[in-house]
């Protein structure tokens, strides 16, 4: 699971990152608005955590215009406003909790855990052609057949699928999946695709998973 924390406060948004690291998360890290939207529109996160009040752009500003493009990815605030008014108005923006500072870890770890079992409850399976992915249960199917995955495979394709009909490059895809963000040997990806084409019994007619030749790879619909 990935969760983007948006918080100019250092000393917050590092004491997120490690505490929600340690719990198996992997958090990103933005500390302005504009900088925070254009991470949340990529679509790679699980779940947004935000505090209202950024420099550039504030978390409410951001949270209605990422609600324009993703209605179903949770947000959460984080700040130190308090009234109702304020709550029901973050709400309103597209929130679907509200956390007020100073907070216990604890009960934000609990609230982030809600959010990610609610939006699973009711997550649509993805599809590509023939071959279906149930996110919420880590179940691939081709047709009717089973496919067992690892979980870097099924990571993998999932991301694929999520941008299907699009260019996925080698860089993208190894900061996504593999979460490293600096020079890297991106031909480990090659060798988990040539896995997920042979597992999901892909073949010439069946091409569903294409290689841009110098770029990357595209899940596209035939």
């Amino acid at each position: 699971m990935r969760i983007l924390v948006v918080e100019d406060e250092p000393g917050i948004s590092n004491f997120l990152k490690q505490g929600l690291e340690e719990e198996g998360f992997v958090v990103d890290l933005a500390e302005q608005g504009r900088a925070g939207l254009e991470l949340a529109l990529s679509g790679v996160y699980d779940l947004l955590l935000l505090d209202w009040m950024l420099p550039g752009l504030s978390g409410v500003e951001l949270l209605r215009q990422f609600r324009k493009e993703n209605t179903t990815t949770p947000a959460i605030f984080l700040t130190a406003k308090d009234t109702v008014d304020e709550t029901i108005f973050g709400l309103q923006a597209g929130a679907n909790d509200y956390i007020k500072k100073p907070f216990h870890f604890e009960e934000l770890l609990e609230r982030v855990k809600v959010q990610l079992r609610t939006r699973k409850i009711g997550e649509e399976e993805l599809s590509l052609g023939p071959i279906r992915l149930l996110p919420s249960s880590f179940q691939v199917y081709h047709g009717e057949m089973e496919i067992n995955l690892t979980q870097k495979e099924f990571a993998l394709l999932e991301y694929l699928i999520r941008h299907k009909n699009k260019v996925c490059s080698r860089t993208k895809i190894i900061e996504s999946v593999w979460d490293i963000h600096f020079e890297y040997n991106t031909g480990v990806i090659d060798v988990f695709i040539n896995s997920l084409r042979k597992k999901l019994h892909l073949n010439k007619e069946e091409d569903y998973i294409q290689t841009v030749r110098g770029v990357g790879y595209m899940a596209r619909e035939l």
